[in-house]
C-alpha cells in the first residue's frame, strides 16, 4: 500500500512539473493566451496548493504581457485612423476584458514564493468596448453598401455576410434586416429549367409536370434557386434544358415455351433387410428405414410478356444572360414491361421453385405508350436529378 501511495504522489509531481513546463514555454513563445488558460485551469482545482505557486507567478506575467500587448497595439491601431481596423480594436478590447472575467473569480492569488498576493491592473473597458462596438458596426454597415453597389452576384453574397455579422453585433439597426434580405436576392442564383419534346411522340402531361417538380429533388440550397415558371422581376441567369431526342417503343411481344420437368422425390420410407428378408434394426433395437424414391413428370408452358420504351435526350445547361451553351450531358434509360404466367400438366411435385410462382401468375394486359412512359419516368427522374446536382454551381 505505501509504495502504491508513493507511486501515485510522484506521478502527481511528473504531471505538475509538465505542466509548469508548458507553460513555461508557452509564456516564452509570446503564447500568453494559453499560458493564461492553463494557469487558470489549474488554479481552479486548488488556488492554495505549494504545486500551483509556480502556476500563480507565470499568471501573473503572462496576464501582465498579454495586456500590454493588446494596449500597445490599440495605440498603434488609432493612430492610423482607417475604419479598417475597427474590428481588430474592438476584438483587442473584447480580449483584455475577456482575460480579466477570467482571472476575477479565483482573486486574490497570493504567492509564497514572492510573498505577496499576485498583482493584476484590472481595469474597467466597458467605455471603451462600447465605443469601438458603435465604430466596427458603422465600418459595417459602410462596408455592406460598398459591396451592394458593386451589384455582382459574388459582391451581394458577401454583403449578406457582412449584414449578418452586424445583426449578431446588434439587431434592428436601421435598415439592415432589409439590406440582408436584398442581399439574399440578389445574391441567389436562379435557374429557369424547361422541357422540349423533339421526339415526335407525345409525352404525357403528368410526365412532365413530374419531371419539372423540382420541389422534390431536393436541389434547391441557399443561393440557387431552380424555378419551371418565370416570375416577374426575376433575372434568370443559367438555364437547364432536358431534352427528348428519341422516345422508342417496342411492339407489344408473347413467346410460348413447353418444358418437360422431372424430379426423383422421396414418396414414403420402408425397412432396411438382410439377404434373407429379415429387417435389420440398429444398436437400441429399432427397426432401420430408409426412404423410397419415385420419378414424377410434368409439362409446364411458360408465356412471357414484354414490351420496352426507350428514352433518349440531352441536359444542356445555358447562360441565359449570354444565350449560349455551357455545357451538355446525355440522359437515356429503357423501361421494360415484363409478366411471366404458366400452366402445367401432370404432377405439382416435379415443378421448380420458379415454376411454383409462375404458375400462381395470369396474363395482364399490356401497358399503352403513356403509361410505359409515366414508368420510365422514375428513373428519368434520378438520372436528371443526379446531373444537376453533380453540374450545378
Amino acid at each position: 500500500m505505501r509504495n502504491t501511495i508513493t507511486l501515485f504522489s510522484i506521478a502527481i509531481l511528473l504531471l505538475s512539473c509538465s505542466s509548469v513546463k508548458r507553460n513555461q514555454k508557452m509564456v516564452a513563445q509570446g503564447d500568453y493566451d494559453r499560458a493564461i488558460e492553463l494557469a487558470v485551469k489549474k488554479l481552479q482545482k486548488d488556488k492554495t496548493a505549494d504545486k500551483n505557486d509556480t502556476h500563480i507567478v507565470l499568471l501573473e506575467e503572462a496576464f501582465k504581457k498579454a495586456s500590454e500587448e493588446d494596449t500597445r497595439r490599440i495605440a498603434f491601431l488609432k493612430k492610423q485612423n482607417d475604419p479598417a481596423t475597427s474590428k481588430e480594436i474592438y476584438t483587442l478590447y473584447r480580449d483584455l476584458e475577456y482575460r480579466q472575467n477570467l482571472i476575477r473569480p479565483l482573486l486574490p492569488l497570493y504567492s509564497a514564493s514572492h510573498r505577496r498576493d499576485a498583482f493584476f491592473d484590472v481595469k474597467d473597458y466597458s467605455n471603451e468596448i462600447i465605443a469601438a462596438k458603435e465604430n466596427y458596426i458603422h465600418y459595417l454597415y459602410d462596408e455592406g453598401a460598398i459591396y451592394m453597389n458593386r451589384q455582382t452576384i459574388a459582391d451581394y453574397r458577401t454583403a449578406y455576410h457582412i449584414y449578418c455579422e452586424l445583426e449578431e453585433l446588434r439587431s434592428n439597426y436601421k435598415d439592415v434586416s432589409t439590406l440582408k434580405d436584398d442581399a439574399h436576392f440578389y445574391g441567389t442564383e436562379f435557374i429557369f429549367v424547361s422541357i422540349n419534346n423533339r421526339s415526335g411522340q407525345i409525352i404525357p402531361q403528368r410526365l412532365e409536370q413530374e419531371l419539372l417538380d423540382f420541389n422534390t429533388y431536393g436541389l434547391d440550397n441557399f443561393w440557387t434557386e431552380f424555378h419551371t415558371q418565370r416570375e416577374a422581376n426575376i433575372e434568370y441567369t443559367k438555364g437547364i434544358a432536358l431534352n427528348f431526342r428519341s422516345i422508342e417503343f417496342s411492339p407489344e411481344r408473347i413467346s410460348e415455351k413447353e418444358f418437360q420437368r422431372t424430379q426423383r422425390i422421396i414418396d414414403g420410407s420402408t425397412y432396411k433387410k438382410d439377404r434373407e428378408g429379415n429387417i435389420l434394426k440398429d444398436r437400441e433395437g429399432n427397426p432401420i428405414k430408409i426412404d423410397t424414391y419415385i420419378t414424377v413428370e410434368a409439362r409446364i408452358k411458360i408465356t412471357e410478356q414484354n414490351k420496352a420504351v426507350r428514352v433518349i435526350g440531352e441536359v444542356i445547361y445555358r447562360d441565359l444572360l449570354r444565350r449560349r451553351d455551357i455545357d451538355s450531358f446525355p440522359l437515356s434509360t429503357e423501361f421494360i414491361f415484363e409478366n411471366i404466367f404458366a400452366i402445367y400438366r401432370g404432377d405439382r411435385r416435379a415443378l421448380s421453385g420458379n415454376d411454383l410462382n409462375w404458375i400462381n401468375n395470369r396474363f395482364v394486359p399490356f401497358p399503352n405508350n403513356a403509361q410505359l412512359l409515366l414508368d420510365a419516368g422514375d428513373d428519368i427522374k434520378l438520372r436528371l436529378k443526379e446531373i444537376v446536382k453533380n453540374h450545378s454551381t
